[in-house]
C-alpha cells in the first residue's frame, strides 16, 4: 500500500481509525493505531489496532477469526485520522452485532457505485475481452435494445415462481440500465434527484 503521511506526533502517537465496510459503506467501528499498528495493517492486509487497555498491538479477529481485510486506507485533511475500508469476516462487535454501533450491516446497494465505476472504466479504457466495452462499441441503439430485451425477460420470469431465474434477470436488467445511463452520459444521482423531487412533491 502507499506511503501515508500521518502526523502521529500531533496526537501523542495514536490516531483514530474509522473502519467502514468496503461493500456497504456502513461504519463498522472506531479504533486507534500507532505507527506500528498501521505498518502491520498495511503489511498483513488485516486491520490491526493499538489496544489502549492492553497496551499492545491487537489484530481484529485474532481470537474470533472475524478479521477485517483491508481494501483501502485514506488520511483526512489534517493528517491525523484514518478511514479504512475493509471486508469484515463475520460480526465486528464483541457482542456479536454487525457493527460496534449496533446497526445492521446488510444493505449492499452501495455496491452499485462500485459497479458504476467499473462500467465507466470499461467505457474509457475498453479491452477486447470486456463484454461491457463491446456494448459501448456497438453504440447507443444496441445498448438501449439490450435494456429492452432484459425488461421483457424479467416480465416473463415474473409470471413464474422461480426465484433464481427472476433474480438473474433482475441483475441483468439493472446492469444494462447502468450501462445505458453511462452511454447517455447521465449519472444515477440525477435519476435519484428526480425520485427525491417526486417524493417531496
Amino acid at each position: 500500500m502507499e506511503n501515508l503521511k500521518i502526523d502521529f506526533d500531533k496526537v501523542n502517537g495514536l490516531v483514530p481509525a474509522i473502519i467502514q465496510d468496503a461493500t456497504t459503506n456502513a461504519v463498522l467501528m472506531l479504533g486507534y493505531m500507532n505507527e506500528e499498528a498501521l505498518q502491520k495493517t498495511q503489511e498483513s492486509g488485516k486491520v490491526t489496532f493499538f489496544s489502549r487497555t492492553k497496551q499492545r498491538l491487537w489484530t481484529k479477529g485474532e481470537t474470533s477469526g472475524n478479521f477485517m481485510h483491508v481494501q483501502s486506507i485514506k488520511v483526512d485533511c489534517d493528517n491525523d485520522t484514518l478511514l479504512i475500508k475493509a471486508d469484515p469476516v463475520g460480526p465486528v462487535c464483541h457482542t456479536g452485532a454487525d457493527t460496534c454501533f449496533d446497526e445492521k450491516n446488510t444493505s449492499k446497494t452501495a455496491f452499485i457505485d462500485q459497479l458504476r465505476s467499473i462500467i465507466k472504466d470499461r467505457k474509457n479504457n475498453p479491452t477486447d475481452k470486456s463484454y461491457t466495452a463491446s456494448l459501448f462499441a456497438k453504440g447507443i441503439n444496441k445498448v438501449a435494445q439490450k435494456v429492452g430485451e432484459e425488461a421483457v425477460e424479467i416480465v416473463i420470469e415474473a409470471k413464474d415462481d422461480h426465484k433464481d431465474l427472476f433474480m438473474g434477470e433482475a441483475a441483468d436488467l439493472l446492469f444494462h440500465y447502468l450501462v445505458l445511463l453511462e452511454a447517455k452520459g447521465y449519472e444515477l444521482d440525477e435519476v435519484m434527484d428526480v425520485l427525491i423531487q417526486r417524493h417531496k412533491g
